[in-house]
């Protein structure tokens, strides 16, 4: 069985190490206590949708973003399909390191 707040954890920690940042760090930026933070990362806790905002915020990533991974991970359990819907424009902008998501889910275009 899929428990919604352990995806939600690990794909706040993915992100969260794919960046090279510390619990502290996040915890900080996001006004949240490192415990409770770990805690939300390790699925024990249910992170309210503004705890969950501001976590995201602070690890600039889109609310969105991380609900579309976690809603694909969900699907993936339950052994769905899940077309890859990312736009040509932006994988090729990720690819070349010309560009990414904005902390309000715009695409951006470096250089």
């Amino acid at each position: 069985m899929v428990v919604l707040r352990r995806e939600i954890g690990d794909v706040l920690r993915d992100a969260r190490q794919r960046q090279g940042r510390t619990l502290r760090e996040v915890s900080s930026a996001a006004r949240v206590s490192l415990g409770y933070l770990s805690e939300v990362e390790r699925g024990q806790k249910e992170a309210s949708s503004e705890l969950l905002a501001s976590i995201c915020e602070a690890l600039s990533v889109p609310l969105s973003i991380v609900l579309r991974e976690v809603s694909d991970r969900v699907a993936t359990a339950e052994g769905l399909s899940i077309p890859d819907t990312v736009p040509a424009e932006l994988e090729r902008s990720l690819a070349r390191g010309t560009g990414g998501w904005s902390p309000r889910g715009e695409l951006v275009r470096a250089g």
